[in-house]
């Protein structure tokens, strides 16, 4: 059994992974600062399917899952240096994943500074804790965004990425460099993983998928921007956990790359994202068509090629079988059926 640090396990990706470690029979110590980005209604009932109770969450103690025996969460902002600080000294990881950060790529246009406190800072705190506590292996979430306008497609983790189109962007790439900086300097083992538009059960709500299923249930306009052209390769999220997984097996034997890219390999326009939902809601679309928006990009394509030579990663799930499971949870979730 290993202790796992899991950053961000209140959020989408973290919380569906920590399960996944935990049914493994391993430890999981999960931070989270469940910030008002979105609803943290959310937030809590994700980490109250893994038997955190809500009232229990508190900025000064664990609190204890009653599902997991080896799960305790800790509300903590990872810009905190001296409690991550402390948290490494107590705990004494063996593997951390480090999730958590401020999202949203158009939101980073107007609050840049809540991208620079937690991207950067809290990214800085989590790379000095893992130097003066030392771990096996450190995986941290890097961003499709990085690519920016990249003409050429698929993109290659060797791909030119200096020139983002928003902060976000920009604070993912700088993640990088500080995570490649403390590998050299310092020989903490550590993995970038290039996420690309990951979606399904327990989505976040400011995501496309997320936003569009609500539109369509409500009959309220779609916004929809550059023409519905622009194309972004949607990934499962099951996909995205069972690849994490296998980077973590894989490890055990073999180095990996500094940075991968993770995703399906298999983009689709908005246009044809909006077709194959109408078709699982059973209702159409109001559209809205609007002009490209700022920070956005006009694709992602993801080669995975990297992934899969390293720990045999190749995605499972299609896009029509993966909203079909979502839009199974949103019905659910939101109690309108």
């Amino acid at each position: 059994m290993a202790k796992y640090l899991i950053t961000g396990t209140a959020g989408f990706i973290g919380f569906h992974l920590a399960n996944l470690i935990l049914e493994q029979g391993n430890e999981v110590v999960g931070l989270d600062s469940i910030n008002d980005y979105y609803d943290v209604n959310l937030k809590f009932a994700r980490l109250a399917q893994a038997g955190i109770n809500r009232d229990d969450v508190s900025w000064s103690r664990f609190a204890q899952s009653t599902k997991f025996e080896g799960y305790r969460f800790f509300r903590k902002d990872i810009e905190d240096k001296d409690q991550i600080n402390r948290l490494f000294r107590e705990e004494m990881f063996d593997f951390v994943i480090h999730l958590a950060a401020q999202a949203g790529v158009r939101y980073s246009i107007d609050h840049p500074g809540a991208y620079i406190c937690s991207n950067v800072v809290g990214t800085f705190n989590i790379l000095e804790a893992c130097r003066n506590y030392p771990v096996k292996f450190l995986v941290y979430a890097s961003s499709s965004s990085v690519y920016g306008n990249n003409e050429k497609v698929p993109f290659s983790e060797s791909d030119n990425v200096d020139n983002p189109v928003s902060l976000y962007a920009a604070t993912k790439k700088t993640n990088e460099l500080m995570a490649s900086a403390y590998r050299n300097l310092y020989r903490i083992p550590s993995t970038g993983l290039r996420f690309f538009t990951v979606y399904g059960p327990w989505g976040r709500p400011d995501m496309a998928i997320y936003k569009f299923t609500k539109a369509i249930l409500s009959n309220k306009p779609l916004p929809v921007f550059a023409e519905g052209k622009l194309l972004r390769d949607f990934t499962y999220i099951d996909d995205i956990v069972g690849g994490i997984k296998a980077i973590l097996e894989q490890q055990k034997t073999t180095q990996p790359p500094a940075l991968m890219n993770i995703g399906n390999h298999s983009p689709v326009t908005v246009n044809d994202l909006i077709s194959e939902l109408e078709n699982c809601l059973g209702r159409k679309a109001v559209i809205e068509h609007l002009p490209m928006q700022q920070g956005d990009v006009k694709a992602t394509f993801a080669d995975i090629s990297l992934i899969n030579s390293y720990c045999g990663f190749t995605p499972q799930t299609d896009l029509k079988t993966g909203l079909r499971k979502f839009c199974d949870w949103y019905l659910d979730y939101h109690a309108i059926r």
